[in-house]
């Protein structure tokens, strides 16, 4: 599914995230098939959200940033990611960050 409006981005430190996430789940927490759940459910509410990135309220941050944060929840993790509108032939949702609702975010997003 690509979304005609969209082009979709990811960061190496969304990835970092979420390999931590995963294997804290598959070998402290041993429930492999809870880790891929959670890496299809991820997927998917990335995917349901591209063609209608800017449609949601953004994440209201202490710090100054270039680009308006948003978020999506996904059982007890964030997904962070931002559009980049450079461009506006070319449109990118850019995923940057996956972490746990008790991480301390504004340190980290």
């Amino acid at each position: 599914m690509q979304s005609e409006k969209y082009r979709l981005s990811y960061l190496p430190l969304f990835y970092k995230d979420l390999d931590e996430k995963i294997a804290y789940i598959v070998e402290k927490l041993k429930n492999p098939k809870a880790a891929s759940d959670l890496l299809d459910k991820v997927e998917a509410a990335i995917l349901k959200r591209l063609p209608v990135a800017e449609s949601f309220e953004p994440y209201h941050s202490l710090r100054e940033r270039r680009y308006v944060y948003y978020r999506i929840y996904v059982d007890n993790y964030v997904i962070y990611y931002v559009v980049i509108d450079d461009n506006p032939d070319d449109l990118i949702m850019e995923v940057r960050r996956f972490l746990h609702n008790g991480q301390n975010r504004e340190m980290m997003v």
